[in-house]
Protein backbone atom coordinates (compact mmCIF):
# COMPACT_ATOMS: atom_id res chain seq x y z
CA UNK A 1 0.00 0.00 0.00
CA UNK A 2 1.34 3.43 -0.96
CA UNK A 3 2.26 5.59 2.02
CA UNK A 4 0.70 9.05 2.12
CA UNK A 5 1.96 11.84 4.36
CA UNK A 6 -0.45 14.14 6.27
CA UNK A 7 -1.36 17.48 4.68
CA UNK A 8 0.46 19.48 7.38
CA UNK A 9 3.67 17.54 6.69
CA UNK A 10 3.33 18.19 2.95
CA UNK A 11 2.90 21.94 3.55
CA UNK A 12 5.83 22.03 5.99
CA UNK A 13 7.89 20.48 3.21
CA UNK A 14 6.87 23.28 0.85
CA UNK A 15 7.70 25.86 3.51
CA UNK A 16 11.18 24.35 3.81
CA UNK A 17 11.47 24.32 0.01
CA UNK A 18 10.78 28.04 -0.42
CA UNK A 19 12.75 29.09 2.64
CA UNK A 20 15.80 27.19 1.46
CA UNK A 21 15.30 28.56 -2.04
CA UNK A 22 15.69 32.00 -0.46
CA UNK A 23 18.57 30.94 1.78
CA UNK A 24 20.61 29.26 -0.94
CA UNK A 25 20.37 32.31 -3.19
CA UNK A 26 22.58 33.84 -0.48
CA UNK A 27 24.69 31.26 1.40
CA UNK A 28 26.91 30.05 -1.48
CA UNK A 29 27.77 33.68 -2.22
CA UNK A 30 29.11 34.30 1.31
CA UNK A 31 32.59 32.76 0.67
CA UNK A 32 32.90 34.85 -2.51
CA UNK A 33 31.72 37.97 -0.65
CA UNK A 34 34.33 37.38 2.05
CA UNK A 35 37.14 36.59 -0.39
CA UNK A 36 36.50 39.58 -2.66
CA UNK A 37 34.58 42.58 -1.34
CA UNK A 38 35.31 42.03 2.38
CA UNK A 39 38.92 40.78 1.89
CA UNK A 40 38.69 38.04 4.56
CA UNK A 41 39.89 34.42 4.58
CA UNK A 42 39.02 30.91 5.84
CA UNK A 43 39.23 31.80 9.55
CA UNK A 44 36.71 34.61 9.11
CA UNK A 45 34.43 32.24 7.18
CA UNK A 46 34.70 29.64 9.93
CA UNK A 47 33.97 32.23 12.62
CA UNK A 48 30.96 33.71 10.79
CA UNK A 49 29.34 30.34 10.14
CA UNK A 50 30.37 28.84 13.48
CA UNK A 51 29.02 31.70 15.62
CA UNK A 52 25.83 31.85 13.57
CA UNK A 53 25.20 28.13 13.94
CA UNK A 54 25.92 28.18 17.67
CA UNK A 55 23.50 31.08 18.24
CA UNK A 56 20.87 29.08 16.37
CA UNK A 57 21.55 25.94 18.39
CA UNK A 58 21.22 27.62 21.79
CA UNK A 59 17.86 29.09 20.78
CA UNK A 60 16.65 25.74 19.46
CA UNK A 61 16.82 24.25 22.94
CA UNK A 62 14.85 27.15 24.43
CA UNK A 63 12.21 27.22 21.68
CA UNK A 64 11.71 23.46 21.67
CA UNK A 65 11.20 23.38 25.44
CA UNK A 66 8.94 26.44 25.32
CA UNK A 67 6.70 24.78 22.71
CA UNK A 68 6.25 21.86 25.12
CA UNK A 69 5.45 24.12 28.06
CA UNK A 70 2.71 25.97 26.16
CA UNK A 71 0.88 22.75 25.40
CA UNK A 72 2.50 21.78 22.11
CA UNK A 73 1.46 24.99 20.33
CA UNK A 74 4.39 25.15 17.98
CA UNK A 75 3.12 27.07 14.94
CA UNK A 76 3.55 30.56 16.41
CA UNK A 77 7.21 30.06 17.24
CA UNK A 78 7.78 28.55 13.81
CA UNK A 79 6.28 31.61 12.07
CA UNK A 80 8.34 34.01 14.22
CA UNK A 81 11.53 32.16 13.37
CA UNK A 82 10.94 32.09 9.62
CA UNK A 83 10.00 35.79 9.66
CA UNK A 84 13.18 36.88 11.47
CA UNK A 85 15.39 34.95 9.04
CA UNK A 86 13.69 36.28 5.95
CA UNK A 87 13.89 39.87 7.18
CA UNK A 88 17.58 39.64 8.11
CA UNK A 89 18.99 37.56 5.24
CA UNK A 90 18.63 40.15 2.43
CA UNK A 91 20.62 42.64 4.56
CA UNK A 92 23.77 40.62 3.81
CA UNK A 93 23.75 42.51 0.49
CA UNK A 94 24.69 45.78 2.21
CA UNK A 95 27.27 44.71 4.83
CA UNK A 96 30.58 46.54 4.70
CA UNK A 97 32.84 44.34 6.83
CA UNK A 98 33.03 40.75 8.00
CA UNK A 99 32.10 41.59 11.65
CA UNK A 100 28.87 43.17 10.35
CA UNK A 101 28.33 40.10 8.20
CA UNK A 102 28.75 37.97 11.33
CA UNK A 103 26.07 40.04 13.11
CA UNK A 104 23.54 39.83 10.25
CA UNK A 105 24.22 36.15 9.66
CA UNK A 106 23.73 35.51 13.38
CA UNK A 107 20.33 37.24 13.31
CA UNK A 108 19.38 35.12 10.29
CA UNK A 109 20.38 31.96 12.17
CA UNK A 110 18.63 33.24 15.32
CA UNK A 111 15.42 32.90 13.34
CA UNK A 112 16.43 29.35 12.45
CA UNK A 113 17.07 28.68 16.13
CA UNK A 114 13.60 29.82 17.11
CA UNK A 115 11.76 27.82 14.43
CA UNK A 116 13.61 24.54 13.97
CA UNK A 117 12.83 22.49 17.09
CA UNK A 118 9.12 23.50 17.17
CA UNK A 119 8.83 22.77 13.43
CA UNK A 120 10.45 19.34 13.79
CA UNK A 121 8.21 18.56 16.76
CA UNK A 122 5.16 19.79 14.82
CA UNK A 123 6.08 17.48 11.95
CA UNK A 124 6.48 14.55 14.36
CA UNK A 125 3.19 15.41 16.12
CA UNK A 126 1.40 15.23 12.75
CA UNK A 127 2.89 11.92 11.52
CA UNK A 128 2.00 8.30 12.38
CA UNK A 129 4.94 6.59 14.16
CA UNK A 130 5.52 4.09 11.34
CA UNK A 131 6.14 6.93 8.86
CA UNK A 132 8.43 9.17 10.92
CA UNK A 133 11.54 8.35 8.90
CA UNK A 134 9.60 8.89 5.67
CA UNK A 135 8.30 12.26 6.91
CA UNK A 136 11.72 13.57 7.96
CA UNK A 137 13.27 12.21 4.78
CA UNK A 138 10.65 14.08 2.75
CA UNK A 139 11.22 17.28 4.73
CA UNK A 140 14.97 17.10 4.17
CA UNK A 141 14.48 16.29 0.48
CA UNK A 142 12.26 19.37 0.05
CA UNK A 143 14.76 21.45 1.99
CA UNK A 144 17.57 20.33 -0.31
CA UNK A 145 15.35 20.71 -3.37
CA UNK A 146 14.82 24.36 -2.46
CA UNK A 147 18.58 24.74 -2.07
CA UNK A 148 19.05 23.37 -5.60
CA UNK A 149 16.61 25.82 -7.12
CA UNK A 150 17.94 28.72 -5.05
CA UNK A 151 21.49 28.22 -6.27
CA UNK A 152 20.28 27.74 -9.86
CA UNK A 153 18.15 30.90 -9.73
CA UNK A 154 21.11 32.89 -8.39
CA UNK A 155 23.40 31.45 -11.08
CA UNK A 156 20.89 32.19 -13.86
CA UNK A 157 20.31 35.77 -12.70
CA UNK A 158 24.04 36.42 -12.44
CA UNK A 159 24.78 34.84 -15.83
CA UNK A 160 21.96 36.29 -17.90
CA UNK A 161 21.34 39.67 -16.28
CA UNK A 162 24.83 40.69 -15.32
CA UNK A 163 23.65 42.38 -12.12
CA UNK A 164 25.99 42.37 -9.09
CA UNK A 165 25.53 39.41 -6.74
CA UNK A 166 24.57 41.82 -3.95
CA UNK A 167 21.28 42.45 -5.80
CA UNK A 168 20.72 38.70 -6.13
CA UNK A 169 20.89 38.55 -2.33
CA UNK A 170 18.16 41.19 -2.11
CA UNK A 171 15.91 39.13 -4.43
CA UNK A 172 15.94 36.29 -1.90
CA UNK A 173 13.22 38.16 0.00
CA UNK A 174 10.60 37.00 -2.56
CA UNK A 175 10.66 33.21 -1.95
CA UNK A 176 11.15 33.91 1.76
CA UNK A 177 7.82 35.75 1.83
CA UNK A 178 6.12 32.83 0.04
CA UNK A 179 7.38 30.43 2.74
CA UNK A 180 5.89 32.57 5.51
CA UNK A 181 2.52 32.84 3.74
CA UNK A 182 2.36 29.05 3.20
CA UNK A 183 3.15 28.42 6.85
CA UNK A 184 0.55 30.86 8.10
CA UNK A 185 -2.26 29.64 5.88
CA UNK A 186 -1.60 25.95 5.34
CA UNK A 187 -0.23 24.45 8.56
CA UNK A 188 -2.55 23.30 11.36
CA UNK A 189 -1.46 21.95 14.71
CA UNK A 190 -2.60 18.61 16.06
CA UNK A 191 -5.32 19.01 18.68
CA UNK A 192 -4.52 17.48 22.04
CA UNK A 193 -7.21 15.35 23.78
CA UNK A 194 -9.52 17.35 26.11
CA UNK A 195 -8.17 15.52 29.15
CA UNK A 196 -4.54 16.11 28.18
CA UNK A 197 -2.50 17.78 30.91
CA UNK A 198 0.24 20.11 29.75
CA UNK A 199 3.48 19.63 31.73
CA UNK A 200 4.21 22.63 33.96
CA UNK A 201 7.90 21.90 34.25
CA UNK A 202 10.30 20.15 31.88
CA UNK A 203 13.84 19.66 33.09
CA UNK A 204 16.78 20.82 30.98
CA UNK A 205 19.14 18.66 33.00
CA UNK A 206 20.77 16.30 30.46
CA UNK A 207 21.02 13.60 33.15
CA UNK A 208 17.22 13.26 32.96
CA UNK A 209 17.55 12.04 29.36
CA UNK A 210 17.71 8.29 28.75
CA UNK A 211 21.21 6.71 28.55
CA UNK A 212 20.72 5.90 24.87
CA UNK A 213 19.82 9.45 23.89
CA UNK A 214 22.70 10.87 25.95
CA UNK A 215 25.18 8.58 24.20
CA UNK A 216 23.61 9.43 20.85
CA UNK A 217 23.84 13.20 21.46
CA UNK A 218 27.46 12.98 22.64
CA UNK A 219 28.43 11.00 19.56
CA UNK A 220 26.47 13.41 17.38
CA UNK A 221 28.43 16.30 18.92
CA UNK A 222 31.67 14.58 17.96
CA UNK A 223 30.43 14.02 14.43
CA UNK A 224 29.40 17.69 14.22
CA UNK A 225 32.99 18.65 15.07
CA UNK A 226 33.88 17.02 11.76
CA UNK A 227 30.92 18.59 9.95
CA UNK A 228 32.42 22.02 9.31
CA UNK A 229 30.32 24.29 7.15
CA UNK A 230 29.88 23.09 3.58
CA UNK A 231 30.84 26.53 2.34
CA UNK A 232 34.45 25.38 2.76
CA UNK A 233 33.82 23.05 -0.19
CA UNK A 234 32.80 26.10 -2.20
CA UNK A 235 35.85 28.04 -1.04
CA UNK A 236 38.06 25.15 -2.19
CA UNK A 237 36.29 25.13 -5.56
CA UNK A 238 36.81 28.89 -5.89
CA UNK A 239 40.51 28.49 -5.10
CA UNK A 240 40.85 25.74 -7.71
CA UNK A 241 39.55 28.06 -10.40
CA UNK A 242 35.74 28.02 -10.44
CA UNK A 243 33.98 31.30 -11.19
CA UNK A 244 30.97 32.51 -9.18
CA UNK A 245 28.36 30.94 -11.49
CA UNK A 246 30.18 27.58 -11.44
CA UNK A 247 30.36 27.72 -7.64
CA UNK A 248 26.59 28.20 -7.54
CA UNK A 249 26.09 25.26 -9.90
CA UNK A 250 28.29 23.07 -7.69
CA UNK A 251 26.22 24.07 -4.65
CA UNK A 252 23.02 23.25 -6.52
CA UNK A 253 24.42 19.87 -7.56
CA UNK A 254 25.37 18.95 -3.98
CA UNK A 255 21.85 19.70 -2.78
CA UNK A 256 20.28 17.92 -5.75
CA UNK A 257 22.25 14.83 -4.74
CA UNK A 258 21.05 15.23 -1.14
CA UNK A 259 17.45 15.64 -2.24
CA UNK A 260 17.55 12.56 -4.49
CA UNK A 261 18.36 10.20 -1.60
CA UNK A 262 16.45 11.88 1.26
CA UNK A 263 13.08 10.15 0.90
CA UNK A 264 14.60 6.74 0.12
CA UNK A 265 16.94 6.96 3.10
CA UNK A 266 14.06 7.94 5.40
CA UNK A 267 11.92 5.03 4.23
CA UNK A 268 14.84 2.63 4.63
CA UNK A 269 15.35 3.91 8.17
CA UNK A 270 11.68 3.01 8.90
CA UNK A 271 12.22 -0.52 7.58
CA UNK A 272 15.76 -1.38 8.76
CA UNK A 273 16.14 0.93 11.74
CA UNK A 274 17.98 4.22 12.17
CA UNK A 275 21.35 2.79 13.21
CA UNK A 276 22.52 1.12 9.96
CA UNK A 277 21.40 4.09 7.86
CA UNK A 278 23.22 6.53 10.15
CA UNK A 279 26.35 4.38 10.22
CA UNK A 280 26.54 4.21 6.43
CA UNK A 281 25.95 7.96 6.11
CA UNK A 282 28.52 8.98 8.70
CA UNK A 283 31.17 6.57 7.45
CA UNK A 284 30.64 7.79 3.88
CA UNK A 285 30.99 11.37 5.11
CA UNK A 286 34.43 10.56 6.52
CA UNK A 287 35.50 8.76 3.34
CA UNK A 288 34.34 11.63 1.13
CA UNK A 289 36.20 14.21 3.23
CA UNK A 290 39.31 12.03 2.94
CA UNK A 291 38.85 12.25 -0.83
CA UNK A 292 38.37 16.04 -0.64
CA UNK A 293 41.80 16.13 1.02
CA UNK A 294 43.32 14.65 -2.14
CA UNK A 295 41.40 16.73 -4.69
CA UNK A 296 43.55 18.97 -6.88
CA UNK A 297 41.39 19.21 -10.01
CA UNK A 298 37.89 20.48 -10.69
CA UNK A 299 36.53 17.27 -12.33
CA UNK A 300 37.53 15.23 -9.28
CA UNK A 301 36.07 17.88 -6.98
CA UNK A 302 32.74 17.59 -8.82
CA UNK A 303 32.74 13.79 -8.46
CA UNK A 304 33.54 13.81 -4.74
CA UNK A 305 31.02 16.60 -4.05
CA UNK A 306 28.23 14.60 -5.71
CA UNK A 307 29.15 11.46 -3.77
CA UNK A 308 29.19 13.50 -0.57
CA UNK A 309 25.72 14.87 -1.30
CA UNK A 310 24.22 11.45 -2.07
CA UNK A 311 25.34 9.88 1.20
CA UNK A 312 24.65 12.94 3.33
CA UNK A 313 21.06 13.16 2.12
CA UNK A 314 20.63 9.42 2.64
CA UNK A 315 21.07 9.69 6.43
CA UNK A 316 19.55 13.12 7.22
CA UNK A 317 16.02 11.83 7.87
CA UNK A 318 17.24 9.00 10.09
CA UNK A 319 19.26 11.44 12.20
CA UNK A 320 16.10 13.34 13.18
CA UNK A 321 13.80 10.34 13.31
CA UNK A 322 16.09 8.79 15.91
CA UNK A 323 15.37 11.68 18.29
CA UNK A 324 11.62 11.07 17.94
CA UNK A 325 12.13 7.37 18.78
CA UNK A 326 13.85 8.21 22.06
CA UNK A 327 11.32 10.65 23.54
CA UNK A 328 7.66 11.15 24.44
CA UNK A 329 5.11 13.51 22.88
CA UNK A 330 5.10 15.90 25.88
CA UNK A 331 8.88 16.36 25.71
CA UNK A 332 9.31 16.12 21.94
CA UNK A 333 10.10 19.81 21.45
CA UNK A 334 12.70 19.72 24.23
CA UNK A 335 14.28 16.59 22.77
CA UNK A 336 14.60 18.22 19.36
CA UNK A 337 16.03 21.26 21.12
CA UNK A 338 18.73 19.07 22.68
CA UNK A 339 19.38 17.48 19.29
CA UNK A 340 19.86 20.84 17.64
CA UNK A 341 22.01 22.08 20.51
CA UNK A 342 24.22 19.01 20.15
CA UNK A 343 24.59 19.58 16.42
CA UNK A 344 25.43 23.25 16.91
CA UNK A 345 27.49 23.48 20.09
CA UNK A 346 30.52 22.21 18.19
CA UNK A 347 29.96 24.62 15.31
CA UNK A 348 32.32 27.38 16.47
CA UNK A 349 35.28 25.08 17.27
CA UNK A 350 34.58 23.05 14.13
CA UNK A 351 34.60 26.11 11.87
CA UNK A 352 37.53 27.82 13.57
CA UNK A 353 39.63 24.65 13.75
CA UNK A 354 38.95 23.79 10.11
CA UNK A 355 39.76 27.36 9.02
CA UNK A 356 42.90 27.52 11.18
CA UNK A 357 44.26 24.21 9.85
CA UNK A 358 43.49 25.41 6.31
CA UNK A 359 45.40 28.67 6.78
CA UNK A 360 48.33 27.13 8.66
CA UNK A 361 49.06 23.96 6.69
CA UNK A 362 46.58 23.86 3.80
CA UNK A 363 43.12 22.68 2.76
CA UNK A 364 44.06 18.96 2.37
CA UNK A 365 44.99 18.73 6.05
CA UNK A 366 41.76 20.44 7.13
CA UNK A 367 39.62 18.01 5.13
CA UNK A 368 41.75 15.09 6.34
CA UNK A 369 41.27 16.10 9.97
CA UNK A 370 37.49 16.21 9.53
CA UNK A 371 37.57 12.80 7.84
CA UNK A 372 39.30 11.24 10.85
CA UNK A 373 36.80 12.74 13.32
CA UNK A 374 33.81 11.56 11.24
CA UNK A 375 35.11 8.00 11.00
CA UNK A 376 35.72 7.97 14.77
CA UNK A 377 32.12 9.13 15.35
CA UNK A 378 30.77 6.42 13.03
CA UNK A 379 32.77 3.83 14.98
CA UNK A 380 31.32 5.06 18.28
CA UNK A 381 27.83 4.96 16.79
CA UNK A 382 28.29 1.31 15.85
CA UNK A 383 29.93 0.15 19.07
CA UNK A 384 28.81 2.39 21.95
CA UNK A 385 25.58 4.31 21.35
CA UNK A 386 23.08 1.42 21.28
CA UNK A 387 24.84 -1.15 23.42
CA UNK A 388 21.64 -2.93 24.45
CA UNK A 389 19.66 -2.68 21.21
CA UNK A 390 19.85 -4.68 17.96
CA UNK A 391 20.81 -3.19 14.58
CA UNK A 392 17.41 -3.96 13.05
CA UNK A 393 14.00 -3.05 14.56
CA UNK A 394 11.98 -5.92 15.99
Amino acid sequence: MRQVLPFTVLILGLVSFFNDLASEMVVPLIPVLLATILAAGPVALGLVEGVADTVASLLKLWSGRHSDLIGGRRKGLTIIGYTISNLARPLIAVVGSWPVLLLVRSIDRMGKGIRTAPRDALLADSTPPERIGFAFGYQRAMDNGGAVLGALVAAAVLHFSGIPFEKVILLSAIPGAIAILLLGGGVHEVRRPPDHKTPTRISLNPHHLSPNIRRYLLTLSLFTLARATETFILLRAYQLGMNVVQVLLLWASIHAAKSSTGVGGGRLADQLGRRPVLFIGWLAYGCNYALFAMVESLPLLWAVALSYGLFFGFSEGAERAQINDLTTADERGTAFGWYNLATGISAIPAGLLFGWIWEEVGAPYAFGFSACIAIAAATLLATWVYRSTPWRPS
